[in-house]
């Protein structure tokens, strides 16, 4: 097979597992720029381009698109529906899991767990809305915000009060979400393909953070997950429509909430917490499920 990584730096972890293991596989895969490709959008003929030629022969993609070129991204994916390449995640379900609030919205729909969650835009709200999320401290976190930055914790009201107008004032969009202090700055990432999870680690954040992110000084451990937790992981990525997802739980009092469904689950911190060949799995995923035309929503919506 010819699977294309869309990514945009094939020195990454993660870009690199996924070359080698289907490689290994013996299947070909072209690292593809998505950020420096560019499209013809015609009726019966779909194309996309990179350096002066289409990019043709494709039996499935990989998309790694990133927070910051997620508008651009998806609509390559897109553009690869619509010419019948099978996506490991459609562009519809990338969308909908990057767009924090209406992520929280659907989880809510189905029933998952969730920690309470407040939205607004107008200042009349301040009060009301810290109160929905069950007063200080809570976290506040811009709706375009990944990797945790945006993500601000309030200790008092005060300090809540001043970091809402703050956010308001750059005219941002933010939630406002309880404060889960019993997790004590530690979260579980599940790494889900298809309707199973493949592996999963703790990441605690370093002392006096209650962001968990490795790369903010996190460590990871293997976690041994409870059916409860393994459940909501997979039903969270089901939700969102994404064959591959890292889902992000916090064990509460009543519970495990998710925090977020990713997209584009980085491979490195989970590959070496577990010891598993995550590429490898994602490799064996699409020789069983791709197929020409296979995506769902084949670039609607």
């Amino acid at each position: 097979m010819k699977i294309g990584i869309l990514s945009t730096n094939k020195k990454l972890y993660s870009t690199k597992r996924l070359v080698e293991a289907g490689s290994e596989r013996g299947h070909d895969m072209p690292v593809i720029n998505h950020k420096h490709c560019y499209m013809n959008i015609t009726s019966h003929n779909p194309s996309v381009h990179l350096k002066g030629e289409s990019i043709t022969g494709l039996d499935a993609i990989i998309p790694r698109i990133g927070a910051s070129i997620s508008f651009y991204g998806t609509a390559v994916v897109r553009q690869f529906e619509m010419m019948e390449v099978y996506s490991v995640n459609e562009s519809v379900a990338i969308t909908r899991s990057r767009d924090k609030l209406r992520a929280s919205q659907l989880l809510a729909r189905k029933g998952i767990g969730l920690p309470v969650t407040g939205f607004a835009n107008s200042p009349d709200d301040t009060q009301d809305l810290l109160k929905i999320a069950g007063g200080a401290p809570v976290v506040i976190k811009l709706l375009e915000g990944t990797q945790g930055v945006g993500v601000v914790l309030a200790e008092t009201k005060k300090a809540a009060e001043s970091v809402v107008e703050a956010f308001r004032g750059l005219k941002a969009n933010f939630m406002v979400q309880e404060f889960i202090a019993e997790a004590g700055g530690a979260d579980i990432r599940c790494l889900v393909i298809g309707d199973k999870v493949v592996a999963a680690m703790k990441r605690q954040g370093k002392e006096g953070e209650f962001r968990s992110n490795l790369h903010r000084g996190g460590s990871a451990t293997l976690i041994k997950l409870t059916p409860e937790e393994r459940s909501t992981a997979v039903r969270s990525a089901k939700v969102m429509g994404l064959n591959v997802a890292g889902v992000d739980l916090l064990r509460s009092n009543h519970g495990p909430v998710v925090m977020e469904v990713n997209s584009s689950p980085g491979l490195e911190g989970i590959e070496n917490a577990t010891g598993k060949d995550v590429a490898g799995m994602i490799i064996e995923f699409i020789e069983k499920n791709a197929r020409k035309g296979g995506t769902r929503t084949r670039g609607r919506g």
